[in-house]
């Protein structure tokens, strides 16, 4: 069996729905009948399994699998909540991109999709001079930014499609998380704003809604086979 494609899902800033938006990418790969598997690059603030992966496999509908009882999923897991930099320095540890890399490999032998969620921006540092942009970049793995019509979310977003236009990196399109938005008049404007930006760095006019979780029953997510026609294309 070859081996299977990894896709990174970026969120342009902490708190922004990149987990429920990994575990939705996941569902419906799944519902496709592809065989698939997420993994997170690191999780503070918690202990044992990643709850974030937790959340991808409840989301999917199916229980733990063996790669996340072998830590396979989220190769570092630290007890304080803060920028992964700090977490593994406090835990006397310091992350070490190989070791993600070789979970990754391990499962791309399994599945024919990885979906690896970062964790908080592209530039949140792994270590002092190591941010996950860098990682990315090395990696060359394909994109898919979270976003919302939250205060702010224009200027990061942008600058996110600076990043990774600058960095070589492929966007396969965005998600934006509308779920608990404020204003219609914002949110549409925002979401305008960013195809306009998508095509300017040449990447596909991709821009996905994503509503309150809750209420996607199996088989009536998101389709997001545009992302995937994309990588395929």
């Amino acid at each position: 069996m070859a081996e299977g494609r990894v896709v990174a899902v970026a969120g342009i800033d902490t708190d922004i729905g990149k987990t429920v938006a990994t575990g939705l990418l996941g569902r419906y790969l799944l519902e496709q009948g592809r065989r698939v598997i997420t993994q997170k690059i690191a999780q503070t603030g918690c202990t044992e399994i990643s709850e974030d992966i937790v959340k991808h496999r409840q989301l999917m509908g199916i229980p733990l699998q063996e790669a996340d009882r072998r830590g396979l999923t989220c190769p570092y897991i630290f007890p304080v909540p803060c920028s992964p930099h700090l977490a593994a320095s406090l835990a006397g540890l310091e992350i070490d991109g190989r070791r993600i890399t070789a979970a990754t490999e391990e499962l791309r032998k399994e599945y024919e999709y990885v979906l690896l969620e970062g964790v908080g921006g592209l530039l949140v540092p792994f270590r002092d001079n190591e941010t996950l942009l860098d990682y990315l970049q090395r990696a060359g793995y394909p994109l898919i930014l979270v976003s919302s019509p939250r205060l702010g979310s224009i200027n990061h977003t942008l600058a996110a499609l600076e990043l990774a236009s600058g960095r070589g990196l492929a966007v396969l399109g965005i998600l934006y998380n509308r779920f608990g938005e404020q204003d219609a008049v914002i949110a549409e404007d925002s979401s305008r704003i960013f195809s306009i930006y998508l095509k300017k760095h040449g990447y596909a006019d991709t821009v996905i809604d994503l509503w309150d979780y809750r209420e996607y029953a199996p088989g009536k997510g998101p389709d997001f086979g545009r992302l995937f026609d994309t990588l395929n294309a």
